[in-house]
């Protein structure tokens, strides 16, 4: 079939797009803009004198950033918690969605858990319980505090739920029949025919994890313990004036408050940036097709 493209469909057309390069500038510029602040001067920085270009090109914010030993330890748990969070997110994600998948018919007790856990997504216990909970067990100050409070992210539960509910349900009545058990049921079929869909939970908690910071600050006493996004936050409290060396106070010198920021700001979403984009084409298909059953 044949569509005619009539004047009011061409307009319509150009309208769309243009909201929609609008709407992508309007996300890259403050972008553009955080970096070129980030490799200029102090004095124009402070001043707010720069646009999409920095002005006196300087590395003096980097080169703070990247020679700070803090820093990369840090950085070292940043990775440490993305490791281990990923793995055990995405585990437990397809261990829930699988069981909760079927129907009431196999298995009964299935309305119990789908109440328990939406109550659990509306209904927290709060910051002051969540961490007497984390105290009591013992994991404070360690990698665990970051990445057991959220285990089980619901909302991914939810999506790998709907994705499995729409997989034929003869390809795994044809592998019963040939004596697979659940087990094999879900590594071997419903996992690899989930592509799409784990690649969607792994990039929500590969960013989940990435951007939090509040987790880190409660839950750790010393600073070198801290996520990378946590360091982040308290260096900038940093007070210029204790300094106590020339050699320190010619390094502050060529520093402001802003240039380090943007340069902070910049290195939290370069990693995510240059990852995001090999995961996009997995992102629509899954969040759409496991957010509905078909």
């Amino acid at each position: 079939m044949r569509y005619r493209i009539t004047p009011i469909g061409v307009m319509t057309n150009i309208i769309i797009y243009a909201i929609l390069v609008t709407a992508a500038v309007s996300c890259v510029l403050p972008m553009i803009n955080i970096l070129a602040t980030s490799f200029s001067e102090p004095g124009p920085a402070m001043a707010g004198q720069i646009g999409l270009w920095p002005k006196g090109f300087s590395l003096s914010a980097y080169n703070f950033i990247a020679t700070n030993g803090a820093f990369w330890r840090a950085a070292g748990v940043t990775v440490k918690r993305l490791v281990l969070g990923v793995i055990v997110n995405t585990v437990l994600t397809v261990m829930c969605a699988y069981p909760l998948s079927k129907t009431a018919r196999r298995f009964p007790q299935r309305k119990y858990y789908i109440a328990f856990f939406l109550w659990a997504m509306l209904f927290s216990g709060g910051l002051i319980p969540t961490y007497l909970t984390v105290y009591r067990t013992g994991i404070m100050n360690t990698i665990w505090a970051l990445i057991l409070p959220g285990a089980v992210p619901l909302g991914n539960v939810i999506l790998m739920m709907n994705f499995f509910r729409n997989l034929p349900d003869e390809i795994e009545e044809a592998a019963i029949i040939d004596g697979a058990g659940h087990w094999t049921v879900m590594l071997r079929i419903y996992v690899p025919l989930s592509t799409a869909s784990l690649a969607t939970v792994t990039l929500f908690a590969i960013l989940g994890h990435w951007n939090a910071w509040f987790d880190g600050l409660i839950y750790n006493n010393s600073m070198d313990s801290y996520p990378l996004q946590t360091y982040m936050q308290t260096i900038l409290s940093l007070d210029l004036s204790t300094i106590s060396t020339m050699s320190d106070a010619v390094k502050y010198a060529q520093l402001s408050d802003r240039t380090v920021k943007t340069a902070q700001v910049f290195v939290g979403c370069f990693p995510v940036l240059v990852f995001y984009p090999f995961l996009q084409r997995y992102f629509t298909k899954g969040l759409v097709v496991g957010s509905v059953k078909g």
